[in-house]
């Protein structure tokens, strides 16, 4: 078994923390940072993003787009705090990773599972990511979907994923998305929808046979 596990909301801390932590450093709520969000993907046809997520615009040029969408919704919002150009930077900032789900990470491949990393993310943002996980090293793959221009839920990814891994399968996909767990499961994998470590630890034990995940 080749075991994927997602970076943001699984590897990281939940996206709700991240968000919260960006509205205290700038003032600037999760509603009206997704809308924003939102709105300048759409200005391509694409969902929320998926702009970046593909490198189809730089970091700096959807940012800037964030800064459009969140000043025409709300002119009087202050954003003197949001370095939105440079916003990896600061979203990334301070932020722990989720050490059990790392040190899980490291316990299955240390008892022969090999493991990779299947993500959604932007090419700017690698060294604030990487730097976090310390994947360097201890993986077996590594899939990023702003480096191969395809993210989940989208098939490719997976059949990409597969390539990479050069493994024969069962592949098992650890991720905080629904709808990625059911793309996975489409694509012919396993996939444990993340709600919290207990839970996610427990049904990696109970697929892989590893003792001692908790």
């Amino acid at each position: 078994m080749f075991v994927w596990f997602d970076f943001g909301g699984v590897l990281s801390p939940p996206l709700q923390v991240l968000f919260d932590t960006f509205r205290d450093r700038t003032g600037v709520s999760r509603e009206r940072l997704w809308a924003a969000m939102t709105a300048a993907d759409a200005e391509l046809g694409l969902p929320p993003l998926a702009s970046v997520e593909l490198a189809v615009r730089t970091e700096a040029e959807w940012g800037a787009r964030l800064r459009h969408h969140l000043a025409a919704a709300d002119p009087g919002l202050d954003l003197s705090r949001a370095r939105l150009e440079e916003f990896g930077a600061q979203w990334f900032a301070g932020i722990e990773p989720n050490h059990l789900m790392i040190a899980t990470l490291r316990h299955l491949r240390d008892n022969g599972v090999p493991v990779g990393i299947l993500t959604n993310n932007v090419l700017e943002w690698g060294p604030h990511w990487k730097r976090m996980v310390g994947c360097a090293g201890e993986v077996d793959a590594l899939v990023d979907s702003c480096e191969i221009g395809a993210r989940k839920p989208q098939p490719e990814i997976f059949a990409i994923a597969e390539k990479t891994s050069a493994a024969t399968g069962p592949f098992l996909l650890v991720d905080d998305v629904a709808e990625n767990c059911a793309a996975a499961r489409n694509a012919g994998w396993l996939a444990i929808h993340f709600r919290d470590n207990v839970q996610v630890c427990r049904e990696l034990f109970r697929h892989t046979g590893v003792p001692g995940i908790l």
